[in-house]
Order: structure tokens, then C-alpha cells, then sequence
């Protein structure tokens, strides 16, 4: 015992004596500091020695020191000075002496010496991709002190930043060099030896009987065993996925019933310098199943209407997935909390607890606090740097005095990516609840991405080159049009959309088109007026006074008037259109019956949609259904005139026809919401009044191709279909009748607004005919392939597409084979 009093006592003496030996005497000054038999002084005076860089009055504030302070010397002011210092790391070496003693006065220096700072610095061993990720990462700028801490974390993120990518053996060491030019500066040279990628050998299992293993490695989506067929998944081991991963497994076992299953082990193993071997010990416990489930606190819905939406019998087998699912938020909105939810019980919660587990039975308790029902107080938006808050406002269906909704949140979630004018994957929601007074004020957070377009292009028509200008402006402001102020660089923010353009290839042809859509005219209900005019000319080149000009010219105008309905949903949408279009030929033979005249194409339109779709450039949920008829006056059911005998110009001086036509396209979530399914069926007719008349030469259908034209005379509809040429898959003249059905599976590369990029593969078959009595749903032309879209916001969505066609043209025989395509805009 007297041993160890003696041994703390001697540490205790020896501290103090380093705290005291911080205070020197220097100078010829005879008096000298009595560590013995320490002295209290004041503080005549503190200089800084030693720094260049660093402010000495901060420097002085920062030790705690100050003129006319009393400090006992040795004594403990003197050391939390020397502690206050150290701890800024700004300093590599910190002295306190005293450089004169004069009556009871103490003159300090402090003796400092500044860490270097860094001057710049540099990457060895890595790509100037990956040393531009880096500089983000490692977030390293001119004039930063280095420290060791500085060099350790910078040293750990750059080789996390490789480890993560699957190089498992990465190491990084850091060089420092002395910056000859300038003093107290030093360079980093950052060494990265990458080594090879490792990639996973084999992954096996132990201990698993209620699965095949092939099933539990597809489980695991981001580990997988590499092989030569994977293409968009890599085999590259990477430590937080594969942890990841194994919740999925625990997750998978879940979802059977067999809630006890966990991994008792998991090894990871090398197999060589560039793979691993993987094996997962599992213990899968029994299998459980859901017996008694009671509600307890609930007064608004009876427990048979709880049941209900819940829809988990007894006897049936435990799944957590399905039990989280009905109680928490399933993709349809049909679960617990939506319904509270969605009846204005924001503070609602529900706690599954477990209250008896028999055997293999588990008898849950499901704990339901309600609250009060909370009503919308205040709506507010952030974000939107152009588009005007009404503009949004008039979207939003959370409004202020209603009870809260869920339903409604999302609802208005999806209305605003549809507008077009945010990023989708930026759209956020921040509910601010008021539990005392029983109110919500509820906040949207957008994110303005660019949507007005550009078209610059140029095609083949009638056997030239046709070039094309346009320009759509997506979110427009006519109101602010004679506002000098609102150009900046055009009038934005009111939600109209106006489209210009122009196309020519010279003096042969020139086609000019201009649209305007208002979508809330009156600015009251969602009702959108649309207004379209164009002209186009063709001829063969020659004056007007010259005997042998051929020209055709087209003036056209349209109205549309669009409505939303509330019945059978609010997804439901009309639209009702007039148009005109007149056609004047003078000595002009090609493509038309007649060659001198003049045709009129009067036609009243009506389509009715639904659109529930979740996005409008990668939905990922929701479908598009429409149905349109398009039709003429039947102008020859009022005459007695025997058509059948009458000439080409009498027959279409006013053209006569009804046009049928019906789009469907789904779009369903396959794997971790990114694969999409999208199986879309498309079919169109065209029919006349009289007999005697016949199909109209206008308005048809011409399938095949990328769906683009340089130019069309005659009304026609083109159709794309992928690995055929443009219009191959129609009789001459175009078809009165097609079908077209596609499958395609999309998947994401990038989601980023500026530019949307995502892959896919497709099915497709299709086909035209003259007549209906040749109609054959299942007489198609079938293609199938791959591409890609990518989505600019000055140019819209484009695609480069290669399909192969497995069957023959129309006149020919054997297989089409591969062809590529270019397309512009979405496609229905």
C-alpha cells in the first residue's frame, strides 16, 4: 500500500513539474522564477513570435491571456493557455516564456510555430474521372492547414471511394513536399494503388431447405456472382450492399412465415487477388402463421372494417412484408393509416404488437392511437423561381379549411410532375402539424427544371432535303408579352404553352405552323382552349406566271376546347375540337386524284382520355387510355347526286369520312422501382358515308418505321413500328384499318432532369390493311430489340432504337432483318 501512495505521489510531482517547465526566464533579467515556491504576478505584457499567417491579437484572445490578468506562476493559467492554443490545430509548437520579471509585473511571449498550409495538391495512380469525383469528395482547398487528422481522413475517403466501387484492395498514402517558393507551404501528392476490381467467385449457402439457393441469390440484388451474361448488374463485392443484401434474405424468409430465420455466419474468403468466395450459414427456424389479430382504441371504424382493409385471414401465413403493407402504406392506398389518413387523422398511429405466440401461431394486437382530425390551416410553396405560385396553387388539392389527406398530398404530387416544369425526383412535401389547435400547414418543395424546347432538324420529303426550325414554350405568359420587364429572356410562369414552326427545302416547299393552349381559360376551372393555324406551300419551282407551275397549297385552323370530368374519377378528361382544313391545286399531278380544284376538310373531333400515369418522361405507375372520334358532316347523305359517276373534284370538294381511333398503354414496377413494364395496344379505322364515294384518299394510316415524315399533303397519320422502314407496312395508298400491340421493359440510367436517360427492350408487331373484310387482329408484322431514350429539356425526348423485323414486307418475301431508328417525342 505505502508502494502505491509513494508511486502516485512521485506521477503527481512529476506533472506538475511539466506543467511548470512551460515558463521559461529569458533575457539577462537576474530574477528567476522559484518553480519551488510559486509567485503570483500581473501581466505587463504578451508578444507573439513566430507566426506569419495567423492574427496575433486573435491569438492572444484565443490562450485566455490578457495585460493586467493575476496569474500565479508555475500554475495552472499558464498550461490551459498553452491547451486553449493547441486545440485551434493551428500550431505545431507552442512556448510560454517569460522575457521579463519587473517588480510584481510578468512580460509574456508567446513562441508559436503555424502548421503549413496547403499550396495544392495532386493524384497519382487514378483516372481524371475518378480525380474529379475525389476533389469533391476529399473537399480539399489552397490555404488549408494539414494536420495529421487532415492527412488520415483524406487518405481513409479516398480509399473508401474505391472500395466502394469494388476494389477491395485499394490503399492510398500521401506524399507531402515542401513548396519551394513558398515558405511554411506544402503540396500533397495523393498515391492511389487501386489494384485490381474483385468480383465474387461463388456464393453459397448452408443450412437452407425451404429455398433453392438460385432463389436466395436473386434475393440478393447487388451481390451476385459474375458471369458472362450480366450486363447491367457487375460482380463487384461491396461491404454495405452486401449487408444490405442480407436483410433482404432475413426479409425473404419473413415473407414465407418463417419470422425467427436469421444468418448465424457469414464468411467472406479470398479466392484469389481478384475474387472472393462467399458462403451464408442460415438458421431458418419454423414456420409461423397468423391466428387471433385484435384492435384496440379504435372508435372511428369498427373492427369487421378494419378487417378489411387489413385482408389477413386466420390460419394464414405470417408475412411481414404483407402485415407492414396493410397497416402502413401499400401502393394502392389501401391500407390502415391511408384510411385514417385520409379521413383527416394526421396524428394517427398503429402499433402491431405481439401479444401471444402458440406453437406456431402468433396472436398480434393492433394498438391504435387516433387524435383529433387536423384541417388544412396554410398552404405555402418554395422553390418555384418561374413558374407563378398560381400556377401551382390551382393544382394543389390540399386546401386550406378542408381535413387533411393523404390521398390528396399525393395526388398533388403527381399533378405537379405532370405539368412538366420540376425536377419529378426533387417534388417534396413538409406537413407542419399544430396537435394543440388541431391543424396542419403544409409546405411543397419544387425544384424549376428548363422545359421550353427547341427543333432543329432535317428530314427527307418528295425526294429533298426539308429542314425544320421550331420552338415550344412550355410554361408561357401572354399577359406579360408587352412587359418589357417579363422578357428575361421571354414572358414565363403563366402555364401557357405556345409552339412556332417553320419548315422548308427552298423555294419547293415551305410549311409554317403556330399553336397557343391556355390550360385554365378564365383562370377559374381547368378548362384548356387551344388555337393551331398553318399554311403550307409546294411547287415545282417555277413563277406564278410561268404556264407550267405545279403548286398545292393547304391552309388549315383548329379550336379545341379540353375539360377535366369528375366522373367516373377525376382522371378523365374531354376534349372537343373543330377544324378546317382547305386544300387549293393548281395544275398539280402528284399524290392527289384530281390535279385543278380545290378540297375542304371541315371535321369535328372528340376524345375522351384518362391519364393516371405518375410521371410524365418516366412513369414508373399508372396507365393512359383514349378513345377518339374524328368526323365530316355527311355532305353526300343530303344530295341526290349519283357519286359514282361523279368526277375526283366533285367526290372531295368536301371531304367526307369518320375516323375511329383507341390507344391503351400500362406501366407497372417490376424490381426495386426501377424496372418498368409498359404494354401498350393501339388500333385505328377509317370509314365513310356513301358507296358511291368510297374511303376518303385523306386522313389514312401508314405503319412502319420511326414515325417521323419530312412532310405529308394528304392528312395522313403516321404510325411508328420499329425494325420495318418508314411506311412499309401499309397497302398503297394507306390503310383504312390497323392494330398495333408493344410490350416494352424500360429501365433507368440516369434520373437527373438535365438529362434523363433510361434503356429498353421491346416486342412489337402490327399492321395496315385496305379494307375492313381484310382486317385480322392476329395478322401482324412482329419486331423485336433494344434502345434507348435520353431526355433534353431544350429538345424533348429522343431515341435511337434497333429492332429486327421477323417477317416480310408487303410484295416480298423472307425476313425484314435489323434496322435502326431515330425518334422525336413520346409516343403513345
Amino acid at each position: 500500500m505505502l508502494r502505491k501512495y509513494l508511486l502516485l505521489t512521485a506521477l503527481i510531482f512529476c506533472s506538475t513539474v511539466a506543467a511548470f517547465a512551460q515558463v521559461a526566464v529569458g533575457g539577462d533579467d537576474d530574477n528567476l522564477i522559484d518553480y519551488a515556491n510559486p509567485k503570483d504576478y500581473e501581466i505587463g505584457g504578451i508578444t507573439v513570435t513566430g507566426v506569419k499567417f495567423l492574427d496575433e491579437n486573435v491569438l492572444r484572445t484565443l490562450s485566455g491571456l490578457a495585460v493586467g490578468d493575476k496569474v500565479r506562476v508555475p500554475g495552472d493559467k499558464i498550461s490551459k493557455a498553452i491547451e486553449n492554443l493547441w486545440k485551434q490545430g493551428l500550431l505545431s509548437d507552442i512556448k510560454i516564456v517569460a522575457t521579463k520579471i519587473q517588480d510584481k509585473k510578468i512580460f509574456l511571449e508567446l513562441r508559436l510555430q503555424e502548421r503549413p498550409r496547403l499550396s495544392k495538391f495532386s493524384f497519382t495512380g487514378v483516372s481524371k474521372s475518378d480525380a474529379d469525383k475525389l476533389r469533391e469528395k476529399i473537399k480539399l482547398v489552397t490555404g488549408k492547414i494539414i494536420t495529421e487528422n487532415l492527412i488520415q481522413t483524406t487518405e481513409n475517403e479516398v480509399t473508401k471511394h474505391f472500395v466502394d466501387k469494388g476494389f477491395l484492395n485499394a490503399k492510398t498514402k500521401i506524399d507531402i513536399i515542401d513548396e519551394p517558393k513558398a515558405p511554411n507551404n506544402q503540396m500533397l501528392v495523393i498515391n492511389v494503388m487501386k489494384g485490381p476490381r474483385v468480383k465474387i467467385n461463388s456464393l453459397t449457402f448452408a443450412g437452407v431447405t425451404q429455398f433453392k439457393e438460385s432463389k436466395l441469390r436473386r434475393t440478393m440484388k447487388d451481390t451476385k456472382v459474375k458471369h458472362w451474361y450480366r450486363l447491367f448488374s457487375t460482380s463487384k463485392f461491396i461491404e454495405d450492399l452486401y449487408e444490405e443484401d442480407q436483410l433482404k434474405i432475413i426479409a425473404k424468409y419473413q415473407d414465407k412465415g418463417y419470422r425467427d430465420a436469421k444468418i448465424v455466419s457469414d464468411t467472406v474468403y479470398t479466392h484469389n487477388e481478384k475474387s472472393v468466395d462467399i458462403r451464408i450459414t442460415i438458421d431458418e427456424g419454423p414456420r409461423y402463421y397468423f391466428r387471433n389479430i385484435n384492435w384496440i382504441g379504435n372508435t372511428k371504424y369498427a373492427a369487421r372494417d378494419l378487417d378489411r382493409v387489413l385482408n389477413i385471414k386466420k390460419g394464414e401465413v405470417f408475412n411481414q412484408a404483407k402485415l407492414d403493407e396493410a397497416l402502413f402504406g401499400s401502393q394502392s392506398g389501401r391500407d390502415v393509416t391511408s384510411l385514417y389518413m385520409d379521413n383527416g387523422y394526421l396524428f394517427f398511429s398503429v402499433t402491431p404488437v405481439e401479444v401471444q405466440v402458440v406453437g406456431d401461431s402468433i396472436d398480434y394486437e393492433m394498438r391504435i392511437y387516433e387524435g383529433k382530425q387536423a384541417i388544412v390551416n396554410k398552404i405555402t410553396i418554395v422553390g418555384n423561381t418561374k413558374t407563378n405560385d398560381k400556377v401551382i396553387m390551382r393544382e394543389i388539392r390540399t386546401k386550406p379549411g378542408q381535413l387533411f389527406s393523404r390521398n390528396d398530398i399525393i395526388r398533388t404530387q403527381r399533378e405537379l410532375a405532370q405539368l412538366g416544369y420540376f425536377d419529378q425526383e426533387k417534388l417534396g412535401v413538409n406537413p407542419k402539424p399544430n396537435p394543440e389547435e388541431g391543424t396542419v400547414d403544409i409546405e411543397y418543395v419544387v425544384e424549376e427544371r428548363p422545359s421550353d424546347q427547341v427543333e432543329l432538324s432535317g428530314g427527307w420529303g418528295a425526294g429533298q432535303i426539308v429542314g425544320t426550325l421550331g420552338v415550344t414554350f412550355n410554361n408561357f405568359s401572354a399577359r406579360n408579352f408587352f412587359k418589357g420587364a417579363s422578357w428575361q429572356p421571354l414572358p414565363s410562369g403563366d402555364g401557357q404553352r405556345l409552339s412556332l414552326r417553320a419548315q422548308t427545302n427552298g423555294k419547293y416547299y415551305q410549311s409554317y405552323s403556330a399553336s397557343f393552349t391556355e390550360p385554365w381559360l378564365g383562370g377559374k376551372k381547368p378548362n384548356a382552349l387551344s388555337v393551331s393555324v398553318f399554311r403550307s406551300v409546294q411547287t415545282n419551282g417555277l413563277k406564278k406566271s410561268d404556264d407550267s407551275r405545279q403548286a398545292i397549297a393547304i391552309n388549315g385552323l383548329s379550336v379545341g376546347l379540353g375539360q377535366r370530368l369528375t366522373v367516373p374519377d377525376d382522371y378523365f378528361n374531354i376534349y372537343h375540337e373543330a377544324s378546317f382544313q382547305h386544300y387549293e391545286l393548281d395544275n398539280y399531278s402528284s399524290t392527289f386524284l384530281f390535279s385543278d380544284g380545290y378540297a375542304n376538310n371541315i371535321s369535328f373531333q372528340e376524345t375522351i382520355s384518362r391519364n393516371s400515369v405518375d410521371a410524365p418522361i418516366y412513369p414508373r405507375i399508372g396507365s393512359q387510355f383514349s378513345f377518339t372520334l374524328q368526323l365530316t358532316p355527311p355532305y353526300s347523305l343530303f344530295s341526290n347526286k349519283d357519286y359514282s359517276t361523279a368526277t375526283d373534284q366533285e367526290k372531295y370538294k368536301f371531304i367526307e369520312y369518320h375516323k375511329w381511333k383507341f390507344g391503351a398503354s400500362w406501366f407497372t414496377p417490376l424490381a426495386w422501382n426501377k424496372l418498368v413494364l409498359n404494354v401498350k395496344a393501339n388500333f385505328g379505322f377509317l370509314g365513310y358515308y356513301n358507296k358511291g364515294i368510297g374511303q376518303s384518299p385523306f386522313e389514312r394510316f401508314y405503319l412502319g418505321g420511326d414515325g417521323l415524315s419530312g412532310f405529308s399533303l394528304d392528312g395522313r397519320e403516321i404510325i411508328a413500328q420499329r425494325g420495318y422502314p418508314n411506311n412499309s407496312l401499309n397497302p398503297n395508298g394507306g390503310g383504312t384499318i390497323y392494330d398495333k400491340y408493344t410490350i416494352e421493359v424500360r429501365y433507368p440510367l440516369s434520373l437527373n432532369p438535365s438529362a434523363t436517360i433510361y434503356a429498353l427492350g421491346f416486342l412489337e408487331a402490327g399492321n395496315a390493311f385496305s379494307r375492313f373484310r381484310e382486317y385480322s387482329p392476329f395478322n401482324v408484322k412482329r419486331a423485336a430489340g433494344g434502345g434507348v431514350r435520353i431526355f433534353l429539356p431544350m429538345f424533348g425526348l429522343l431515341g435511337l432504337d434497333w429492332g429486327y423485323g421477323f417477317d416480310n414486307l408487303p410484295g416480298t418475301t423472307g425476313k425484314n432483318g435489323g434496322e435502326f431508328h431515330f425518334t422525336i417525342g413520346q409516343q403513345f
